[in-house]
């Protein structure tokens, strides 16, 4: 049993497709509406399917106004660190402290070049990310001597090159560096420099189970790097449907929802739950009756008083 006693946040994992060109927008602000924590996008620059989704979170910042918003993830091989360091910290200023930060390696190489991006092994991919989050955190990195203009930033890694570049600017809060990952080298890396975890349910061998070897090699690198486990959130990508009858993991009534999810933040880590869904009804019902029930089960089982949702 592994409950990292972080507070519970709910999300939905939005399609950004381009046609209709709203569609991801209005759904973003049905989940804002209905109380949702976070709003998230995939990025694969290279679908022309897709709208580009840095484009979208700032279009949809401005068109919400509580709910926080993040890639799902974020892909590092086409976007230069230094580059996305202030475009966040910029989005988050402009929202007011309402974007958070989740990146991958990396993964769709043929498309990836096809892009003009460079092809990466995946040790290679792993070692690119982990200088990009160094990279990241001192371009934020403002509260020193000087602030703004206190030494450049100087890295020569085997990857990315920044030499001199100038700090900041500072975003409006300390946002969340989250990883998608799922191998061990990884997820070591995980542990020892982000903030989060945020895997997707359908890729974990052995479903909600199968959390624990693989939080176990966060906790794992976050040991060997003199920090607590509990100081890497754990979130979660899932799938479902609401139906009469149990079908299943996620397959069933709003109540056995509620009852699965709790199983799972309480006994596997997880305190953030990320609800694939491009159907409005199903995000409201998802954000009304299942979030609210997990928090207060939730609250029971560590013997906390009722929750207050953060919204």
């Amino acid at each position: 049993m592994t409950d990292y006693g972080h507070d519970l946040q709910f999300g939905v994992f939005i399609t950004p497709t381009n046609n209709p060109a709203q569609h991801a927008v209005d759904l973003a602000v049905v989940a804002d509406r209905a109380g949702l924590d976070l709003a998230t996008f995939q990025d694969h620059p290279y679908q022309p399917r897709f709208l580009d989704t840095w484009t979208l979170l700032s279009y949809v910042a401005a068109r919400t106004e509580r709910i926080r918003l993040s890639g799902n993830v974020i892909n590092l091989p086409l976007r230069h660190p230094a580059l996305l360091a202030r475009s966040a910290a910029s989005l988050d200023l402009l929202s007011g402290g309402r974007l958070e930060l989740a990146l991958g390696a990396g993964g769709f190489w043929d498309a990836i070049e096809a892009m003009g991006g460079g092809r990466l092994t995946p040790g290679e991919s792993v070692e690119a990310l982990e200088e990009g989050i160094g990279i990241i955190r001192q371009i934020w990195h403002t509260d020193q001597p000087g602030g703004e203009r206190a030494g450049g930033v100087h890295v020569r890694g085997r990857h990315y090159t920044v030499d001199g570049a100038k700090r900041g600017p500072a975003p409006a809060h300390d946002i969340g560096i989250w990883v998608g990952a799922l191998k061990p080298r990884i997820l070591r890396m995980t542990g020892r420099v982000a903030d989060g975890w945020l895997p997707s349910l359908g890729y974990v061998e052995g479903g909600p189970a199968g959390l624990d070897a693989l939080n176990a090699h966060i906790d794992a690198g976050a040991d060997a790097a003199g920090r607590s486990p509990r100081a890497i959130r754990r979130l979660l990508n899932i799938q479902g449907r609401f139906q009469p009858a149990n079908g299943g993991l996620l397959q069933g009534p709003a109540a056995q929802w509620a009852d699965e999810l709790t199983e799972i933040a309480l006994n596997h880590g997880t305190s953030g739950f990320i609800l694939a869904s491009d159907d409005a009804a199903t995000i409201e019902r998802y954000a009304h009756e299942v979030a609210p029930a997990v928090r207060e089960a939730v609250a029971l089982a560590r013997g906390e008083a009722a929750p207050v949702s953060p919204r």
